[in-house]
């Protein structure tokens, strides 16, 4: 399809968080007029920022940080000198102690004492020689890489906190696509060079000076000021389609429904709520599919503490299960302009519960008070000087990696996948638990797609940086993939020592056949101090067969010994490399929780 004709086919976005707003952006910058419906009053879904007498609050924390440089600089063409870089602090709080994050060796020694850091130890020793044969749950995920204790200690709490699962049946997929695969090139390059710096571990990021959904903001103004539409408070209820495409969107705005015409579509609503839209409904297995994936909601309790200062924290991770808080943010530490009175700060508790549970179900005055009362028992500040609180409830915040969502998402991803003009984007619309910058990339690929291109948007990893820019670069690590294979590649102990064996016995054989052809009185006295060595050689042709059978069976034990420890020493090596560096990688886990 050419541009020009894109004109007369309308785009409509379903959503205006990060992933929608990039799509229609991406539109924008092409000629396109797109579309987009919001069902809240204000643009961000869950990367918003909502405000509460002046004071300005996240649902939870929003760091600005990438690899993908095209994301970057669209960051950055967006907020200009609003766009401020931040020092990243943030802590664990485990029994009762502070320990660092990213975890250091002396001050989680200190914390956890010999004993403890012991059997730690012993605990992961254990599983190197005993691993689970098979990694099906987070739990066998985890505990094969860093020992059962080390598990339960940093890992087993706060996750299950987050997801209300138990860890044993949380998909290792999830863990495994949290974590960044480590090629042998990266492992090597990090190792020679020593830039061991997990890339979610800066210790800087750039964050919006008020707030993320400044961010979203300018967006919407960038789009509407080219001739785009972002309607708010107007909810897509159904899907009409004829002849595997969509032909219009119906939704309801203000108690009254309209209906627009359709040429593209691109949705980054819930796709268990997407699949309900359709008209005519969709297959029973779908709805029934639908139904089955789960989702993880989150309640934010904003609070306004009377203290200037209360920890230097921007965020802190609570492990503890003597408290319901999983984790709390100061967001007067993320932006001061956060804050309007200097003299107070602006608290995020964040508890993780599901839609219509106890958690989700409280009144805001109760929810206050147990956030007021958790803050004051972790000993981060006083309850007294709590002045005043308001609850905000995100339902569907994280889609959930149960044991059967897998099948469930293909068989939605089937039945979308048949509709020629519908793309779904973000981590709703995929089901996938993709951060901001890779919800966004999604929605600038769709746009691209409606261009002419063909992406494919299932293909984009949360940790990899998705753009064509970078093949090149892909290219490259492929390549160096390639030439240290080969050059770390195991020999062929057989091969290698028939072949050591063989030259060293012809070279025998050669040297003796030789010297009886010159003849002569002295020649091959030199030669015959092998029989030393070799019993019953001689400088004769029949000496010859026996010295290429001394040869090669000597030669052949030492070329198979060599290439014996060859191979155990470069895969010891090997070894020892890809565990620090994975452990490296994996310091920054909790961050993606």
């Amino acid at each position: 399809m050419n541009k020009s004709s894109m004109h007369n086919e309308p785009v409509v976005i379903i959503g205006a968080g990060p992933a929608g707003l990039a799509a229609a952006y991406e539109l924008i910058g092409q000629g396109i007029r797109p579309i987009v419906l919001e069902k809240a009053d204000m643009v961000g879904g869950i990367a918003r920022t909502e405000t509460f007498k002046g004071y300005l609050f996240d649902i939870g924390g929003h760091r600005f940080f990438t690899k993908n440089q095209k994301i970057n600089r669209l960051w950055a063409e967006i907020l200009g000198q609003d766009f401020v870089k931040v020092s990243r602090k943030s802590r664990i709080y485990y029994q009762g102690r502070f320990f660092d994050y990213p975890l250091s060796i002396s001050n989680t020694l200190s914390n956890l004492g010999i004993i403890e850091s012991l059997l730690i130890l012993l605990s992961y020793l254990k599983v190197q020689l005993a691993p689970f044969p098979e990694e099906e749950t987070f739990e066998q995920w985890v505990s094969n890489r860093f020992g059962k204790r080390l598990y339960q200690t940093f890992f087993q709490t706060y996750t299950e906190k987050v997801w209300g699962i138990r860890c044993d049946q949380i998909r290792a997929d999830w863990a495994a696509q949290r974590i960044k695969g480590l090629s042998l090139a990266a492992a090597v390059t990090q190792a020679l060079t020593g830039n061991h710096r997990a890339k979610s571990l800066t210790r800087e990021f750039h964050y919006p000076v008020k707030g993320p959904g400044m961010m979203w903001q300018r967006f919407r103004q960038a789009i509407e000021a080219e001739g785009g539409q972002v309607h708010l408070n107007s909810e897509a209820i159904g899907l009409i389609h004829k002849n595997r495409a969509i032909t219009s969107v119906k939704y309801t705005v203000g108690g009254d429904t309209k209906e627009i015409p359709a040429g593209h579509v691109i949705s980054s609503v819930p796709i268990s709520n997407l699949a309900l839209l359709f008209e005519p409904k969709s297959p029973a297995d779908v709805l029934a599919a639908a139904r089955q994936l789960s989702y993880r909601a989150i309640i934010i309790v904003g609070l306004i503490v009377d203290k200037e200062n209360l920890f230097p924290d921007q965020w802190i991770y609570i492990h503890s299960p003597n408290v319901r808080v999983g984790r709390i943010q100061n967001f007067k530490n993320w932006s001061a302009p956060m804050v309007p009175d200097p003299h107070t700060t602006g608290i995020g508790m964040e508890y993780f519960c599901d839609e219509g549970d106890a958690t989700w179900n409280a009144s805001d005055a109760e929810l206050v008070d147990l956030a007021s009362r958790e803050l004051a028992g972790l000993g981060l500040a006083d309850i007294d000087g709590v002045r005043d609180g308001f609850v905000v409830r995100q339902p569907k915040a994280y889609p959930v990696y149960n044991n059967e969502y897998g099948p469930h998402l293909g068989v939605i991803r089937d039945f979308i996948g048949a509709l020629d003009n519908l793309q779904t984007i973000g981590r709703n619309g995929m089901h996938r638990y993709n951060n901001m910058d890779h919800s966004m990339v999604t929605g600038t690929l769709a746009a691209q797609n409606i261009l002419g291109s063909t992406h494919d948007l299932w293909a984009v990893n949360e940790e990899e940086e998705y753009l064509e820019a970078d093949k090149q670069r892909q290219t490259t690590q492929i390549i160096r993939d390639k030439i240290l294979m080969r050059v770390f590649a195991r020999m062929d102990k057989l091969a290698f020592a028939t072949a050591i064996g063989s030259v060293a016995g012809l070279l025998i054989f050669l040297a003796t056949i030789w010297v009886v052809i010159k003849g002569g009185p002295d020649i091959g006295l030199k030669l015959q101090l092998l029989s030393q060595y070799f019993v019953g050689y001689t400088v004769t042709v029949q000496g010859a067969f026996i010295g290429f059978g001394y040869s090669f069976g000597w030669f052949f034990l030492f070329g198979w010994l060599y290439a014996y420890l060859h191979n155990f020493f470069f895969s010891y090596h090997i070894y020892r490399i890809k565990k620090r560096a994975e452990l490296l990688s994996f310091r920054d886990f909790i961050d993606h929780l």
